[in-house]
């Protein structure tokens, strides 16, 4: 900068009063600083006219400092409308940013101006629509108690201390392909709440996952458990990576790395990781032989869905659908007085839970009117038989295949591009969406009530929109029983699974069965109980779940 300072000397090879001269002009242009090798910075006047911006060969024949001045002054003349243009440019964005994420969780948001207390949250979290509505829809939920005259207050910071994570842990997860290309994932672990217990949910492998939906699931997470009755915190975690069409040695390889990073988090007595979307039996083994290798401990309770041949609990992989059944049934015979025999039920999904979900509804007498996939529907006007539904896992466990691939195999009839909420033609006495989040928005909410369907059991986590939960809300006659307690029978045979390693025994699978039964009568009481003459099995589930968490942080003192 002192090089071309006026009261310093120029460089020999400068006229300066050539210069001095030039300088003294009334104006010059950006363009015009091309002509000048050293000048008076001080006394130089820009035409704020001639809004040009210097080229880059224009530049490169200046030294760079006063490249780099005659950018800033250009900058400068141009600030104004370089403003506004950002400003409109920030605006344009945003507003894609936001039909892009209506697009991708539709109705996904409630009413910004409820609930004020939640407007911090709202600022921090914009991005993350799924677990803003999560956290929302519980607060709809047990919102009596926020007015309570004693309570209300202490409620309130309770709900909020829940609506953060005790701890987030992000991590890198290095893989390397059948062709010896190397790719890189992203791993989380997201701990929610150890206020019952140590942290407890399963892991998910999908190309959705990322913080945001690893946080609704593991808020989820914390209200299942505690309906469970066990001491049970709550967790969730997962990866980006996408199984499908991977081979065996691809996603072992890839489970392998991610437990790499993930063991140094996870124990007994702290973090107890299970299975999810992506993540079986089989990716458990592998995640649990890593883990064996690198801890060289045996029988610890630090995954949950073993095989029982090394630790694990009999019925687990069929615990969800069942247990999501069992409470459908506990619902309709207590409500509706009558049984699942005969009715027609719609099951969404062909995972895990769908395939156990429609495995009980079939040995129960009711029919099975569809399962689904991403890419359409297989349908049954006549109902599933064992022989269909036995080609369905096949298909999906061992040859890792689409819906449309079995038409030739089973009875059903292959519907593309639809789901079973969107077929107007489908009759439907009961919906059990076992698929994924925000699958029933409000079109299909309305669908069915038009179809006459008188219930709704979620076997997957908040698989109905806001849209769609207002519409089932409004008809109070149709059952509607939330994921947190209709598929907690997962989670609770996890638990079962955790003192079973822990006391170093196996039991039976007569006993297991039993004992989930049992949890879920016990479940089904608490949503009754807390719902009264007048709430609904929906309030009394949230309710239940929120109350027992909340009491828990005041004895522990995290909350007062």
């Amino acid at each position: 900068e002192s090089e071309y300072d006026a009261n310093t000397s120029y460089p020999t090879s400068c006229n300066k009063q050539a210069h001095r001269e030039r300088l003294n002009s009334l104006s010059c242009t950006a363009e015009q600083y091309t002509d000048i090798s050293c000048h008076n910075l001080r006394s130089l006047k820009t035409n704020s006219n001639q809004n040009m911006m210097p080229t880059f060969h224009q530049l490169r024949r200046l030294k760079p400092t006063t490249a780099l001045i005659a950018l800033i002054i250009f900058i400068l003349n141009n600030l104004q409308s370089i403003q506004a243009t950002t400003t409109t440019t920030t605006t344009t964005n945003m507003a894609a940013s936001a039909t892009t994420n209506q697009a991708n969780n539709p109705q996904s948001c409630t009413n910004p101006t409820k609930f004020d207390f939640l407007n911090d949250l709202r600022s921090k979290y914009p991005h993350q629509p799924v677990f803003l509505q999560a956290v929302e829809e519980m607060a709809l939920s047990i919102e009596p108690l926020f007015s309570d005259p004693v309570n209300g207050d202490f409620y309130k910071k309770a709900f909020l201390y829940l609506t953060e994570p005790e701890r987030t842990i992000s991590f890198h997860v290095p893989w390397m392909d059948d062709q010896g290309v190397q790719h890189v994932n992203r791993g989380w672990r997201v701990e929610f709440s150890s206020a019952l217990g140590p942290y407890k949910g399963g892991l998910r492998f999908h190309p959705t996952v990322d913080d945001g939906i690893l946080k609704f699931l593991g808020f989820e997470q914390i209200f299942k458990n505690s309906l469970t009755g066990l001491p049970l915190g709550g967790g969730k975690g997962g990866s980006d990576f996408d199984p499908k069409g991977k081979s065996e040695g691809e996603i072992r390889r890839f489970c392998e790395s991610f437990m790499t990073e993930l063991c140094r988090y996870i124990d007994a007595s702290t973090d107890v990781p299970a299975g999810d979307i992506g993540v079986g039996g089989r990716e458990i083994g592998y995640m649990y032989g890593t883990y064996k290798r690198l801890a060289n401990k045996h029988g610890e309770g630090v995954l949950t869905g073993k095989s029982p041949l090394f630790g694990g609990i009999h019925l687990r992989p069929e615990a969800t659908g069942f247990g999501t059944v069992y409470m459908a049934q506990h619902a309709i015979e207590d409500k509706l007085k009558r049984t699942l025999e005969g009715t027609r039920c719609a099951v969404s999904g062909s995972g895990n839970v769908a395939q156990f979900a429609s495995k009980m509804l079939i040995q129960l007498g009711a029919k099975v009117v569809c399962v689904s996939d991403s890419n359409g529907v297989l349908v049954f006007e006549e109902g599933m038989t064992n022989s269909d539904l036995e080609q369905i896992i096949l298909a999906k466990t061992v040859e890792r295949a689409r819906l449309s691939a079995l038409e030739t195999r089973v009875s059903g009839k292959y519907i593309p591009d639809h789901s079973p909420w969107t077929l107007p033609t489908l009759n439907v006495d009961f919906a059990f969406p076992c698929a994924t989040q925000n699958e029933i928005d409000g079109k299909g909410a309305n669908l069915l009530i038009q179809k006459g369907a008188m219930g709704v059991f979620e076997g997957a986590n908040l698989p109905v929109t806001t849209e769609g939960q207002e519409v089932l809300r409004a008809h109070r006659d149709v059952l509607y029983i939330p994921g947190k307690a209709a598929n907690a029978g997962g989670v609770g045979v996890s638990g079962l699974e955790m003192s079973q390693n822990a006391s170093r025994t196996y039991w039976k699978r007569e006993k297991v069965d039993a004992m989930l039964k049992d949890m879920m009568a016990g479940i089904y009481q608490q949503m009754k109980d807390n719902a009264g003459e007048d709430g609904t099995l929906e309030e009394g589930c949230n309710r239940a779940g929120f109350l027992k968490v909340a009491q828990a942080l005041k004895e522990l003192g995290w909350v007062y």
